[in-house]
């Protein structure tokens, strides 16, 4: 399974930050709003991140090809595109923050 291909048919574009997260969601599931948020709250002070969701249901091949079994889960890419990690259930804040500082590292400002 060539993930980066799938990723790229839903339009999932990460040359265009230091760090994409993509999140599969279903309508229906708490979880997958709360981590939403959590993104949302992070995408806001990191310049660098880019959240990209998909509707798991509207995307029936690609959750199968890509081996999604509950929601949400996320996929990591870096800006080559390279999958750098993958979670399913809804991560802790503070993981998902310490993940997130990891690739993109500090705020406008920060180290070279």
């Amino acid at each position: 399974m060539d993930a980066a291909a799938v990723l790229d048919r839903l339009g999932v574009r990460p040359a265009e930050a230091d760090l994409t997260v993509v999140q599969f969601s279903t309508a229906f599931c708490g979880p997958c709003r709360a981590t939403r948020a959590r993104l949302e709250q992070l995408r806001a002070s990191r310049p660098g991140l880019v959240a990209v969701h998909v509707d798991a249901e509207s995307h029936l091949d690609e959750v199968r090809e890509l081996g999604i079994r509950r929601t949400p889960t996320l996929f990591y890419l870096d800006r080559a595109g390279r999958v750098v990690g993958r979670s399913s259930g809804a991560p802790r804040p503070a993981e998902l923050t310490a993940l997130v500082d990891a690739h993109v590292g500090g705020r406008a400002g920060g180290p070279a």
